[in-house]
């Protein structure tokens, strides 16, 4: 059986496609998901107990902290230079208010009752 230059060189242009597209370098989704600003320090006014006015309210914060992905939370506004959130899949009215703490970390503030 005559076998030609050609149809022995099928087999090996085949790996070498099936090489190139397995090495096709990839971002991921790193330039698709929205990053937020972080302050390398927390700001004077949140870690002195200062409340944030939003919706008519007086949202405090509280000693803790939550882990968010910066996709997962919706902006909603900006107090003394610092950005607040909600989560995404949170809806009015909001249970709580959030701001950047740390990467994926976001400090929790909670309304206080009128006394």
């Amino acid at each position: 059986m005559k076998t030609t230059l050609h149809s022995r060189m099928v087999p090996v242009y085949l790996s070498f496609m099936f090489l190139l597209a397995g090495c096709q370098s990839t971002n991921g989704n790193a330039g698709n998901l929205r990053e937020f600003t972080l302050n390398s320090t927390e700001a004077k006014w949140i870690r002195d107990g200062s409340p944030i006015e939003f919706e008519g309210e007086l949202w405090y914060p509280a000693d803790g902290v939550e882990s968010f992905l910066d996709f997962e939370m919706l902006l909603m506004g900006e107090h003394q230079g610092v950005q607040f959130f909600v989560d995404k899949v949170d809806v009015r009215p909001f249970e709580r208010v959030y701001t950047k703490f740390a990467k994926n970390k976001f400090r929790f503030f909670e309304k206080r009752s009128k006394e």
